[in-house]
């Protein structure tokens, strides 16, 4: 998935190649090792009884629950795993079209497709409204409403008809603390606003799930969440910390700070910038010889200039200034783009060219 996404900014392509065996030796992983019983999806479980019991992001010990707050027993197949392995055929296919091996393409864009369709019948919960967490070690549903999903948005697995309930539940009342996502609604369970994992409010989470609510046209869902985790750290003297606290805005003027949180920490340093990259729907595409630049700022945001971004082999600044959107330093053989292309495809290819399913 890494790999694809650097080839769209521009790496160049003897490196990708160098790198690309060692990408085929992570997809043969998967498919032989990480999908355990054969059932098409990414599971964990430790081998030992000492190590972590969770092994995605969430990686507490109570960090994989139902929504009566039961805990999920492995094997697990978490949600955004599948979302991850999605990507990885996409861009897998994506290398292979550009590559001229038209089979092997076509191989990964139906290992894509066939995933994506098998996940969004056996991880969507209609009654709900929203995806399952994962699949527990008999493959039933973990039926909690965690922010979990937002990662699904961001790698594209959502069908079309499911990505407004998903996106109307993060942004709800019980997710949406006013400063953020929660990891947890405050409906299920095993919520606890000052849980590591089970309520707090992470700014990498966030910027994730921001990413792909913009994927699929929900901008304003995405600007309320950059607003929010920008005014969250007007309160960390600008710097966010790894994750703090999901008690609700409406009764804590300042969000409340997690006791142990880590300050600095890489993904929330990381966090502002890819926020900032969602809301100017900015997607290189450099094999394909365009520069994705749609502009989505929330209103009041009046001039945005960001210098020395690398695309290509070179470094662009780009300066918005309401509608109005200039890129200075673009090399020669690449187009700039200003209008978004459908269900932002700032993560793969687009429908119809090689390495996208037709069903996407």
């Amino acid at each position: 998935m890494l790999l694809g996404e650097l080839r769209r900014w521009g790496a160049d392509p003897t490196g990708v190649e160098k790198l690309l065996p060692h990408a085929d030796r992570a997809l043969e992983w998967i498919e032989r090792h990480g999908d355990r019983d054969g059932d098409g999806f990414v599971e964990y479980r430790r081998t030992t009884d000492h190590g972590l019991v969770n092994q995605g992001w969430k990686d507490s010990w109570d960090g994989v629950n139902f929504a009566d707050g039961r805990l999920a027993e492995a094997p697990i197949a978490l949600c955004e795993v599948q979302g991850y392995v999605y990507g990885a055929y996409l861009a897998r296919s994506q290398l292979a079209g550009e590559a001229g091996q038209e089979r092997e393409a076509r191989y990964w864009a139906e290992r894509a497709a066939d995933l994506r369709q098998a996940f969004n019948e056996r991880f969507w919960l209609p009654d709900r409204g929203y995806y399952a967490v994962a699949l527990d070690r008999e493959k039933k549903p973990v039926d909690a409403c965690a922010s979990n999903m937002g990662h699904c948005l961001w790698s594209g697995i959502v069908d079309e008809d499911k990505a407004p309930y998903v996106a109307e539940r993060l942004l709800g009342p019980e997710m949406f603390s006013g400063w953020g996502v929660r990891t947890l609604a405050r409906d299920m369970g095993a919520y606890d606003p000052v849980s590591y994992h089970n309520g707090s409010v992470w700014p990498h989470d966030n910027a994730l799930i921001a990413a792909g609510l913009t994927r699929y046209g929900f901008t304003e869902h995405a600007q309320r969440i950059a607003l929010s985790l920008f005014e969250a750290a007007e309160h960390f003297d600008h710097r966010l910390p790894e994750l703090f606290c999901g008690f609700d805005r409406g009764d804590y003027p300042a969000p409340v700070p997690y006791p142990t949180s880590c300050s600095p920490q890489a993904w929330a340093a990381a966090a502002p910038i890819h926020l900032v990259r969602s809301l100017l729907r900015f997607a290189p595409s450099v094999p394909r010889g365009e520069l994705c630049v749609a502009p989505a700022l929330p209103s009041g945001c009046a001039r945005l200039r960001i210098e020395r971004v690398p695309v290509a082999g070179t470094r662009l600044s780009v300066d918005v200034r309401g509608d109005a959107v200039s890129v200075e330093g673009l090399p020669e053989g690449l187009r700039l783009v200003t209008e978004p292309r459908g269900r932002n495809s700032s993560y793969a290819p687009r429908a119809g060219e090689p390495g996208r399913e037709q069903s996407a």
